[in-house]
């Protein structure tokens, strides 16, 4: 069974314009070499391999659509999420501007897992926000690299989320409110206290290391395209909204390197979360209306990131939003699997992309001008596993 509901609202973006070049606006952003940079350093890490991508021949015939391709991002490095892809990655790139600020040079990674520079290492103090996937990459890269890290989650986050992010050795603080509050206080106590903050949302005065997170999930794109079969190539990307910092990664990852053939991109979002919807209604950062109650609760976030919605303002073609009820029967169909498809197990955040395709599927006024058909080759992510998937093995130096 299919689960047929419709998205609860969809947007054509007005903004959004195919012939525009991947300017150097975007490129200050994300860029090739960049991505190449980050794809190098995080590949040499102990326990990487590609993310499988998985071919769903039973549930494209019954979309009506060409190939569904999930790229599965449940076993990520050992922490259950495609935001182990970033973190990590964040906390490396300010401890390596930590050490070069001291007049020590630009250190590389594995001088930093030798403990090469432990003595200043182990004074600083990473922190930042999360809804749990992020906080655990950022203590795993603390605990790789051999610096402390506080993480801030709203109250009320699962607590399978907080003991995963205890285990890595991170320290936790909870904050009565939303993610968005969340944020604020890991900003003021890292400005109160000498910290280091590893956001993957900029805000005002703070773009850099969220830019580097980004480039980390390019990752993705990039194992994709080789994993395809020979002559295949995404005709639509469905992707997970938040605030924006996957669905820019990729979408600037294909337009960089494709152009106006880039694929169709179409951004995902909770109906109660919708900043990106928001956004791209009036045509500038702007925040979600909603209560932020959802079952998506990864995707619980008020306000996009500036940096990711500068490549989203133009280059994401459509934008709407799903129901909890539709993202949790999207889990229950993957995990039976339709027509002989394999099993997959995720959670509602995790399929929030592809529930928008079958919701997408289901809206004539949509799927036509999307150009959704027979055709069409559609890439989803499955931007993370079941709950409770953590990974808690390995010691520093292993992610």
């Amino acid at each position: 069974m299919i689960p047929q509901a419709l998205p609860t609202r969809y947007l054509l973006n007005p903004y959004a314009d195919r012939s525009e070049p991947y300017g150097p606006e975007e490129r200050s952003i994300l860029d090739s070499r960049m991505n190449q940079e980050a794809f190098r350093e995080i590949s040499s890490w102990t326990g990487y391999q590609p993310t499988p991508l998985i071919d769903l021949p039973g549930l494209a015939r019954r979309l009506g659509i060409g190939s569904l391709w999930y790229k599965d991002e449940g076993d990520r490095l050992g922490l259950g999420s495609f935001k182990a892809l970033g973190g990590a990655y964040g906390v490396l790139q300010v401890l390596k501007e930590e050490v070069r600020g001291a007049g020590l040079g630009v250190p590389s990674s594995s001088e930093l897992l030798a403990g090469s520079y432990q003595d200043l290492v182990r004074q600083v103090t990473v922190t930042c926000a999360s809804l749990g996937n992020h906080g655990r990459s950022v203590a795993r890269g603390a605990e790789m690299f051999g610096c402390r890290a506080v993480v801030f989650l709203p109250q009320g986050t699962a607590a399978d989320r907080v003991d995963a992010i205890q285990r890595l050795g991170g320290e936790v603080e909870t904050v009565d409110g939303s993610y968005d509050d969340a944020l604020a206080d890991a900003a003021r106590r890292a400005e109160e206290e000498g910290w280091l903050v590893v956001s993957d949302t900029a805000y005002p005065g703070y773009e850099e290391i969220p830019r580097r997170i980004m480039q980390g999930y390019t990752v993705m794109a990039r194992e994709a395209m080789g994993q395809l079969p020979e002559g295949y190539r995404p005709s639509h990307l469905f992707l997970q909204g938040g605030v924006g910092g996957l669905a820019a990664a990729i979408t600037g990852y294909f337009w960089d390197a494709l152009g106006s053939d880039r694929p169709v991109v179409v951004v995902v979002e909770p109906a109660e979360a919708d900043c990106l919807m928001e956004s791209a209604l009036f045509g500038q950062l702007n925040p979600s209306k909603g209560n932020l109650k959802t079952a998506l609760s990864c995707l619980a976030c008020r306000d996009p990131s500036p940096v990711a919605w500068r490549i989203l303002q133009t280059g994401a073609d459509a934008f709407l939003t799903v129901a909890d009820h539709s993202a949790e029967e999207t889990v229950e169909m993957l995990e039976r699997g339709v027509d002989g498809d394999p099993s997959i197990r995720s959670q509602p955040s995790g399929v929030a992309g592809l529930t928008g395709l079958i919701s997408a599927v289901f809206e004539p006024t949509l799927a036509g001008p999307l150009g959704l058909g027979e055709e069409s080759v559609v890439m989803v992510v499955g931007s993370e596993g079941p709950p409770g998937r953590s990974g808690f093995g390995g010691g520093p130096g292993r992610i």
